[in-house]
């Protein structure tokens, strides 16, 4: 090299280029309102009757529990999103943690998670066949509601395509709004008259027996409902002080939901009249559950707004989903899951652009084979806790490398993590089977698809570690899938019973804390032989 010519500085990857062009524009409030409006969407004007029909009035134990278990998953979520703060978090802390077999799996699960946000927009077609009844009819879009459908996430995607800040004060407006709606609701439903006695009459508090609560927390739409508190995550990299900020919002956005959503089930289980409790709590069935109460109670205005927020709610909420979805695909192609082609950011806007293209065709190829709200969310409510099990997984490994490596405690570290981790992985594992056999004979295999995926992507590659060395990492994955899905088959939740109850979910714990064991000790080698995973520009 000449002498007058100066040393050529060290080339930028061009992971980290794109992740620089990520804006910081998020604070507190914005990331608050982000988790909160993922959360309250679609949820409302559903989940309170499915899960009275579930459960009963013992439906309400359903909403406290999964109040305070998310609380608990979002604790182990919230240590990731603040020590390691990255766009798409929630897909790339499993790679990092368990390796490319797991981070592919989990990966595979986010994209079809993709579907949440065809759960709302199926929510505003089913609500809004009350004015156009060509849009939704027996349980499924119509051709003319898949279209409308359609052209709803053209809308929405169209909206994201501009900058972040857009994106922030757009959805702070919207949130305000979903804030307002079910409060009235519940107001009005409750001055509107009460009955006595409901929480016993009708066959007592819990009708179809304490296990129903169970069942009623992913078929009710309840862990479908209260999900989202992790958009603040997938934020992180967007957010300014987000060791400050992510924790607050998520736990700020889970308290204010659930809340909101225990207003709505006592509101919904105090107003139903009599007469429509003959066949009780399961013959109450509504197309449009708070609106056609509404004009049940000749409450017509309240119909009137509970319609028009039936697009606003659930569209606000796909609003977010699309976004988030956008962060998942460009964390996706970050991990090789997906060409580096989606993972390109707009300069001026400082988005995935084409990642959002992406995820609109995912949208919309999701809405064909599932027509209905319940049915979309009772399995998206798998993949949802699948991600929440993986990240305890990478929480507790990350913690036990730097342990093993004599480290000090980390700035953003959450107490009692250690312990929290292992009982967020139980419950999240307990959920997936008590969501039952119905839900998880379609939800498992399709997660599974990500194996032979996995295989598909390292074939012909060289490069270590090898596919021999990633199998063996990531088996501890594969192993509890294919065991949730024979117990499952075995056990009371809707499969042969050969397994009785209360055995079958003490089994499930058992295994599942088993599992956890072995996932920590391999994420902590793979942590120890290959470093360099753990940083975000190693992939």
């Amino acid at each position: 090299m000449p002498q007058n010519q100066p040393p050529q500085a060290p080339a930028v990857p061009a992971v980290l280029v794109e992740e620089s062009r990520l804006r910081k524009d998020l604070g507190f409030w914005g990331l608050t309102a982000i988790g909160f409006s993922n959360i309250l969407g679609s949820g409302w004007l559903f989940a309170a009757m499915y899960a009275a029909q579930t459960a009963g009035p013992a439906a309400l134990l359903s909403w406290i529990g999964a109040g305070v278990l998310c609380a608990l998953v979002a604790l182990v979520m919230v240590e990731l999103g603040a020590t390691r703060p990255e766009g798409g978090g929630t897909v790339r802390w499993p790679l990092y943690a368990s390796g490319r077999l797991v981070g592919t799996v989990i990966g595979w699960s986010v994209l079809l998670s993709v579907g949440g946000t065809a759960a709302e927009i199926s929510a505003i077609m089913q609500y809004a066949a009350h004015y156009l009844p060509g849009l939704y009819e027996n349980g499924r879009l119509t051709a003319s509601g898949l279209g409308v459908a359609s052209a709803l996430s053209v809308l929405l995607t169209a909206l994201n395509w501009f900058a972040v800040r857009v994106f922030a004060r757009m959805n702070n407006l919207v949130s305000l709004f979903k804030v307002v709606i079910p409060v009235i609701t519940v107001v009005a439903l409750f001055l509107s008259g009460t009955h006595s006695g409901r929480l016993t009459d009708h066959g007592g508090f819990a009708p179809y027996g304490y296990a129903a609560c169970l069942t009623a927390l992913a078929g009710g739409g309840i862990v479908y409902s209260v999900n989202g508190f992790q958009a603040p995550l997938d934020f992180s990299g967007e957010a300014r002080r987000p060791r400050r900020n992510v924790p607050a919002a998520v736990l700020t956005g889970i308290g204010l939901a659930v809340l909101v959503y225990i207003g709505l089930q006592l509101a919904f289980l105090f107003t139903v009249p009599d007469s429509l409790l003959g066949h009780g709590w399961q013959g109450v069935n509504f197309d449009s559950p708070f609106g056609q109460l509404a004009l049940v109670l000749n409450l017509h205005w309240l119909a009137t707004l509970l319609y028009a927020d039936a697009v606003l709610s659930p569209g606000g909420s796909a609003y977010v989903g699309v976004a988030i979805d956008a962060r998942h695909t460009y964390a996706l192609a970050k991990n090789g899951l997906l060409p580096r082609f989606f993972m390109r950011i707009d300069v001026r806007s400082g988005t995935a652009r084409r990642a959002l293209v992406l995820n609109l065709a995912v949208i919309v190829v999701f809405m064909l084979p599932f027509g209905g709200w319940q049915d979309i969310v009772s399995v998206m409510g798998d993949m949802y806790l699948l991600i929440y099990a993986a990240s305890a997984v990478a929480a507790a490994a990350f913690r036990a490398h730097d342990r093993e490596r004599g480290m000090p405690r980390a700035d953003g570290q959450v107490p009692g993590v250690r312990w929290i981790a292992p009982v967020s992985f139980v419950v999240a594992s307990e959920f997936v089977y008590w969501s039952g056999w119905h839900d998880l004979r379609l939800a498992l295999p399709l997660v599974l698809a990500g194996v032979p995926l996995f295989l598909l992507l390292r074939r012909g590659e060289t490069q270590e570690p090898s596919k021999r060395v990633e199998l063996r990492r990531g088996a501890w994955l594969i192993v509890h899938l294919v065991a949730l899905t024979v117990l499952s088959w075995l056990g009371t939740f809707g499969g042969s019973g050969r397994l009785p109850a209360p055995y079958d979910s003490l089994v499930v714990g058992v295994v599942a804390l088993a599992v956890f064991g072995w996932a920590i000790r391999s994420g902590a080698d793979h942590l120890r032989l290959d470093p360099a995973e753990v940083s975000p520009a190693a992939v």
